[in-house]
């Protein structure tokens, strides 16, 4: 069936993982016009598209190389988002093993490369040393560097907002962070390069201020 990609404003990448439909009305609690799909054609011509996940790095990357998307999505040019899992999957590897392609079997998982950066497990040690329990799940709280010069994303959310994570593993701090968060250690809750933005957290989860990081990636052109 074909779609008039014009008349969406934003394309969910179809990767059959389990959070698709809450992100899905997130965006269209704000109004938007949201198309869910793995067809090549529609995500290449979308205005805005993002990329969720759940689960496994290396089960997701086998999602996308089975269904022939990673060179589309490493050259889009639209604004693109990746949520949780799909943020993870915009660096260059995942130390998140057990995947069930080559790349990631017993080895680390080669990503999307997209991302100058590498995902690792959040520092046992220092959960441990602070009676921290792993995975990080639950609200915290969001910090920027540079207050003064925050990412059109979060635009509108102050520092300190509170955002609901699910996570094991995580980005470094490096110079692509675009907003932070402490759990044992500081690490990045959003990450960005050129058209690419990911978030650690999950916006469709998080309220007031997930409902704006959302709204502030549909006036991105």
């Amino acid at each position: 069936m074909s779609v008039n990609i014009d008349e969406f404003d934003v394309v969910i990448i179809d990767t059959g993982c389990a959070n698709l439909s809450s992100v899905r009305f997130a965006f269209e609690r704000l109004g938007a016009k949201v198309l869910v799909t793995d067809d090549k054609a529609s995500i290449k011509a979308a205005k805005r598209v993002v990329l969720p996940g759940v689960g496994s790095a290396g089960a997701a990357m086998a999602s996308l190389t089975e269904k022939a998307l990673v060179e589309l999505i490493q050259g889009l040019t639209q604004p693109v988002l990746g949520v949780c899992l799909g943020m993870q999957m915009l660096t260059l590897l995942s130390k998140e093993r057990g995947g069930q392609t080559l790349d990631c079997h017993a080895l680390d998982c080669k990503c999307l490369g997209i991302i100058p950066t590498e995902i690792d497990e959040l520092d046992r040690q220092a959960l441990k040393a602070e009676d921290l329990p792993l995975p990080h799940m639950g609200w915290n709280q969001l910090t920027f560097s540079n207050p003064s010069q925050v990412h059109p994303l979060f635009t509108g959310v102050p520092a300190g907002s509170y955002v609901y994570f699910v996570h094991s593993y995580r980005a470094p701090l490096s110079d692509y962070t675009l907003a932070q968060c402490r759990y044992g250690e500081d690490f990045s809750a959003a990450i960005g390069k050129d058209n690419f933005m990911g978030v650690q957290f999950h916006p469709e989860k998080s309220a007031a201020v997930g409902a704006q990081i959302l709204g502030n990636f549909l006036k991105m052109q």
